[in-house]
């Protein structure tokens, strides 16, 4: 979310990144609609200048950040839902979305220790967890 907005994470620059469609569109709706939940929290407290920026920044999609195939994703959440059966659509397709793309994840910590916290390791996928401010 942070690299969506513009902000500065302390995460090597010099590598891809990624969104999916359904964070990149539950980031916007989260901006846009702010009901004070995990996403939107955040947000919620923005002034509304501040909050407007992000929701035009969100929108346009920051041409350095990548957007996963759907057409290659949606098969192999597939396979994720069958092995993770609890996993929620978000997370099934950020994990496919790293199983397609050979991609390490960039988790804050309180996600690193959620849903993700055992599913990640059982895929083999990479994980670098980072503090936000």
């Amino acid at each position: 979310m942070a690299l969506l907005v513009g902000e500065q994470l302390p995460v090597r620059r010099s590598v891809d990144h990624f969104t999916t469609t359904y964070f990149w569109f539950r980031a916007c709706r989260a901006v846009a609609l702010g009901a004070g939940g995990f996403l939107s929290g955040p947000f919620a407290r923005l002034d509304p200048t501040r909050r407007a920026t992000a929701l035009g920044q969100l929108l346009a999609l920051p041409d350095d950040i990548g957007l996963a195939d759907p057409k290659r994703i949606v098969p192999v959440m597939v396979g994720v839902q069958q092995r993770h059966p609890g996993l929620n659509v978000l997370n099934t397709e950020a994990v496919a979305a790293a199983l397609v793309l050979g991609a390490i994840m960039v988790l804050s910590g309180p996600n690193a220790r959620g849903q993700l916290a055992s599913v990640l390791p059982a895929e083999g996928i990479p994980v670098q967890q980072v503090e936000l401010p």
